[in-house]
């Protein structure tokens, strides 16, 4: 027990050091109307160590949109001259990200271990995927799919009543290092399968007829980075000789469309590709493991944020996919159903269109690879917060995705193909 307590008091502490830097960072929403804001959008990114949230970088921006993105102290004054100076209408979202980044983690009740309400660091995640598997035999077991790129292993939660030849659904989280509150929901889908098994109908019968693939972290050496050296990370921490840069974006790295479009060849930059489709540990561990099961998993599930989004292929094309109508109405009643606790509003759609081209997603790859089930959720919020969503919205937030989650799964279970 006191080891567990000093883990969790020096992961606490790593977790207030990586936020020190951001102290008086800003987050500006621009509006963006025309061609000539984009240029300007793009000039600032040339001139500045610009950080985009929504979307990923000036290269997705579109006319008609807003662009949340976070810059330092030290430039923050310079980009608010620039943006008056041409005339663009911005507000500050946050006014010092050290704060709100601090104010994410209450610190209250730290020293208790896991917690479901909290967001956890990655040994204590690690930890919980032992115990929870150990003392729920007959519906958990774990194994390992790989190793990341720092050595760590890749723990794969299969949720379910023991029962030969089941469908399955598989659901990843944290692919994205910065954005905590997706690994909180995988934990979360995990504790209530737990908790509501034979007490719930839906959820009973969920797990007597389906097997679920969870794994609660892709990204972990990312994650681990957010803790200790840099919350704002969001690339794996893969290096490679020649490039004084690490990391590629775990979602630009899998071989639908792979670097065509939203991605960037650069190592430098936040959506580099990789040098080649599943050059990342952690990609093709999770694309190995999906093929080796490719005849029984009939739906993918990724969480990222933000956004309050339910994406669905393509997002490397403005192609529809074949059950396109089907899709959507799927997509239209579970955001339906989420709406349903908390009155949280998302939109729906192809990814494309509906946030911004990106190619070499792991959901194109999934639905290219015959899943024909296959969605990205964007968990809230729509930018107040962004990747600073306070602890306080763990709950509510994983609450409704449930009810989306367990709606995608039951009609998956009633159309299996």
């Amino acid at each position: 027990m006191r080891l567990l307590l000093i883990l969790l008091s020096v992961a606490l502490v790593s977790a207030y050091s990586s936020v020190e830097q951001l102290e008086g960072n800003k987050v500006f929403r621009v509006s963006v109307e025309d061609e000539d804001h984009i240029k300007l959008i793009h000039d600032l990114a040339k001139t500045h160590q610009i950080d985009f949230w929504k979307p990923d970088s000036a290269t997705q921006v579109k006319p008609h949109s807003s662009v949340d993105f976070h810059v330092k102290t030290e430039d923050s004054a310079t980009v608010e001259d620039f943006l008056g100076e041409n005339e663009l209408q911005y507000e500050v979202l946050i006014s010092n990200l050290r704060n709100a980044m601090e104010a994410q983690l209450d610190g209250q009740g730290r020293a208790t271990g896991h917690s479901y309400t909290k967001y956890n660091s990655w040994e204590t995640i690690e930890a919980w995927t032992q115990q929870v598997a150990a003392e729920n035999p007959d519906l958990i077991s774990r194994s390992v799919i790989g190793t990341t790129f720092e050595g760590r292993n890749m723990y794969l939660l299969k949720v379910g009543k023991a029962k030969p030849n089941k469908p399955a659904i598989f659901i990843d989280c944290g692919f994205h290092a910065r954005e905590w509150i997706s690994p909180a929901f995988c934990q979360w889908f995990v504790r209530e399968a737990v908790r509501t098994y034979r007490r719930e109908i839906q959820m009973t019968s969920l797990l007597d007829e389906l097997d679920f693939y969870v794994l609660p972290v892709v990204n972990i050496d990312g994650y681990v980075y957010t803790w200790t050296k840099n919350r704002m990370w969001r690339k794996t921490r893969s290096v490679r000789p020649g490039s004084s840069c690490a990391g590629v974006d775990p979602n630009r790295n899998f071989n639908a469309g792979w670097c065509e479009t939203g991605a960037s060849r650069n190592p430098c930059a936040d959506t580099y590709c990789g040098p080649a489709p599943e050059s990342e540990n952690e990609t093709k561990a999770l694309a190995d493991f999906i093929r080796s099961k490719r005849a029984s998993i009939k739906a993918y599930l990724t969480i990222h944020s933000y956004s309050q989004m339910l994406l669905y292929p393509y997002s490397y094309d403005y192609l529809l996919p074949e059950n396109n109508k089907e899709l959507n109405t799927l997509a239209k009643a579970a955001v339906k159903e989420l709406a349903s606790l908390h009155g949280t509003k998302y939109t729906y759609g192809p990814g494309a269109t509906t946030i911004y081209p990106a190619a070499g997603g792991s959901d194109d790859w999934a639905y290219d690879e015959g899943i024909k089930y296959s969605f990205t959720f964007e968990l809230r919020d729509t930018g107040r917060y962004g990747f600073a969503l306070p602890e306080s919205q763990i709950r509510p937030t994983c609450e409704e995705t449930m009810l989306a989650v367990k709606h995608i799964a039951n009609y998956v279970l009633h159309n299996l193909y």
